[in-house]
């Protein structure tokens, strides 16, 4: 079993799990998650974080959200030559909340709260928001907006350190794929 890992260890183990030879420009971060749900925003804040400090290879953000209705329409728009890298909130055990998970391979999007969604993504890193079990879809609603907002603070800050985004990305208007916002 993976244990989860706190922001001091996440850019870390974003090292660890993902090959060194995979840099930002490889790569497409999906952030799932809605507006809807505090304790489901935690994607889309990291999206619109990392939008906001100048990654264009974001789709995912609190304006233009990715989730359970539309998340294969979004899919089409990551170039097959991309790798993927998912990012959501999960519920968790009581002492992982505000930890986070990096895994190599994909996740099921909705899992925690009973949606049948196939496994996306090459990598996953997610953060445990509150505790699963019992209500689930209300314990997201419940939770507390200054720990999802703490954590996709860090997942933002790990990301960065890990894909730092080469000048001519931040300064080029010429993409070599379609994701806009």
């Amino acid at each position: 079993m993976i244990s989860p890992v706190t922001c001091f260890h996440l850019s870390e183990t974003l090292l660890d799990v993902i090959p060194t030879n995979i840099s930002s420009s490889k790569v497409v971060f999906v952030c799932i998650g809605t507006d809807r749900s505090t304790g489901d925003s935690l994607g889309p804040l990291v999206g619109s974080f990392l939008k906001k400090k100048g990654y264009r290879n974001v789709i995912g953000t609190i304006n233009n959200l990715v989730h359970a209705k539309n998340l294969n329409e979004k899919l089409r728009e990551v170039p097959l030559n991309k790798k993927v890298i998912v990012i959501d909130s999960m519920l968790g055990k009581v002492d992982s909340i505000g930890k986070f998970y990096v895994l190599d391979g994909g996740l099921k999007p909705g899992a925690g709260v009973g949606k049948e969604l196939d496994a996306v993504g090459d990598y996953s890193i997610t953060g445990v928001v509150n505790v699963g079990g019992f209500l689930s879809q209300q314990v997201l609603q419940y939770t507390e907006l200054s720990l999802v907002l703490k954590m996709a603070e860090e997942m933002t800050e790990a990301i960065e350190k890990r894909f730092p985004i080469p000048e001519w990305l931040k300064t080029s208007n010429e993409m070599n794929w379609r994701i806009t916002s």
